[in-house]
């Protein structure tokens, strides 16, 4: 292994024209390897799928391929067994392994870069990467969307305020409220999907900017790597970074999903709410209040959307003044990247059990629906059904309100005479049979927050998510 270090710290993949040395302080702020190393597998794929093309056109004998894809297996035994390092001497990944392939199977090995460059081979080895974190990130969403539905599934009889501008509005099943997130996640999956079709295409071949004289069969690497199809332009296929930029958007959408979620999580625990109790496993102390129960891991899933939307926002600030093709700029397209991709996994990981393991008081969410004047709507659709226009059915309802304000009280302890006075129009049984559930289960509306409507979700949910594991 020493003579193949001393090999790599030799190798270099642009020196012909240069007479001097880089400056070392320029070398060591140019260098990428330490950050970059995730995709030492990729660029041996690469490799691999390259130098087989290259076989297939003449420029390797059969004998000396098969002494480099030997070397490539190596290295990629290596890599499993977690006992390749990065050296920090080496520029950058590709150098790397040129220089490993070289010391492994010799001076054939120098041929394995003919008809391309570091541009399309790096682009080449973070498409891959972006489609296995897609993908990965995709399952994930599947298990919270899932965590979210046996949720709302097994609470399905709790009632809860629905707000808006966090005043109690209308009450809703909780059940309702959780297949909201249902529906956001789904999206979110739904736009990583579509986004596929544009990472999953092939820029090898493109080399530095002009693509090559060499006779390339660029759809048969394509292939042999999983794409899909071939970037159609040289210029655009080393140049672009929208492959990274549509996926990170995605990621800021997640993440600020993640964060309106985590805020429930927050909020639902505190005294003011009662509403939910944390599983203790996910929650901290004071170091000077005894007392508290915190719920730092929500808070820290909120504050994770700082950093995707931060990512988001150095990525597009690093592409908005690059002239076509590539810029060393793009070299730290992958930091944001990849720091986005390590943030999204972590916190999607850690939601599903937030979730099913948090308990839902049922009477404390009841009791919060049931104070104010939750019927107020309930009741001005009532009017309207019975011929009053609803700015009119509005007017009096509110007028109501101020009645029983003034009572301070509820408005069915007004009483059935007071109530018969300012609403003649409904009947003294129209009152009496106006419970929580009665006025949940009125609303019928396709999407509404009916039991009838709210099971029809989770039906049609339930089928959807069986094809995503499935798939």
């Amino acid at each position: 292994m020493a003579d193949i270090m001393s090999e790599q710290k030799k190798y270099q993949l642009w020196g012909g024209r240069f007479s001097g040395k880089l400056d070392e302080r320029v070398a060591r702020f140019s260098r990428s390897l330490e950050w970059e190393w995730r995709l030492l597998p990729y660029d041996l794929a690469v490799n691999r799928a390259h130098g087989r093309m290259l076989l297939g056109i003449g420029v390797f004998t059969e004998s000396e391929w098969s002494g480099i894809e030997a070397a490539i297996d190596q290295l990629v035994l290596l890599w499993n067994k977690g006992e390749l390092q990065p050296d920090p001497e080496i520029e950058d990944v590709h150098t790397y392994v040129e220089a490993e392939l070289f010391a492994r199977a010799g001076e054939a090995a120098k041929r394995i870069h003919t008809g391309r460059s570091r541009n399309d081979q790096v682009v080449t080895d973070v498409r891959l990467y972006v489609r296995d974190a897609v993908d990965e990130i995709i399952k994930r969403l599947t298990d919270i969307r899932q965590a979210l539905l046996e949720t709302a599934e097994r609470e399905i009889e709790i009632i809860i305020p629905g707000y808006t501008h966090l005043q109690r509005a209308q009450p809703v099943r909780l059940a309702h409220h959780l297949l909201a997130y249902v529906e956001m996640f789904g999206r979110d999956r739904e736009r990583l999907h579509d986004a596929q079709k544009r990472i999953n295409l092939s820029p090898l071949g493109c080399t530095a900017l002009a693509g090559s004289s060499f006779p390339l069969d660029r759809e048969a690497v394509a292939e042999e790597l999983g794409f899909e199809g071939l970037l159609e332009n040289s210029m655009d296929g080393v140049g672009d970074r929208d492959f990274i930029l549509e996926p990170m958007s995605a990621f800021a959408v997640i993440g600020t999903h993640i964060s309106r979620l985590a805020e429930e999580y927050v909020l639902w625990p505190s005294q003011e709410f009662g509403f939910v109790s944390l599983p203790e496993s996910y929650c901290t102390g004071s170091s000077a209040l005894p007392h508290k129960k915190n719920p730092d891991l929500a808070e820290l899933l909120r504050g994770k959307t700082a950093r995707l939307t931060g990512n988001l926002v150095t990525l597009f600030t690093l592409l908005k003044g690059l002239p076509l093709t590539y810029n060393r700029d793009l070299q730290e397209d992958k930091q944001p990247l990849f720091d986005s991709v390590d943030t999204l996994l972590a916190s999607l990981e850690l939601i599903p059990d937030m979730i099913t393991g948090s308990t839902y008081f049922a009477e404390k969410m009841r009791s919060a629906a049931e104070s104010g004047h939750w019927q107020a709507m309930n009741i001005a659709e009532m009017l309207t059904k019975s011929g009053v226009p609803f700015r009119e059915a509005h007017k009096r309802v509110g007028g109501l309100v101020q009645e029983a304000e003034k009572a301070s009280c509820s408005i069915p302890e007004l009483g059935n005479e007071k109530l018969t006075e300012l609403l003649p129009e409904l009947k003294v049984s129209d009152w009496d049979s106006m419970t929580l559930e009665s006025v949940v289960d009125s609303i019928t509306s396709h999407g509404g927050t009916g039991k009838t409507q709210v099971m029809a979700s989770l039906k049609r949910l339930k089928k959807e998510l069986l094809a995503e594991y499935r798939g």
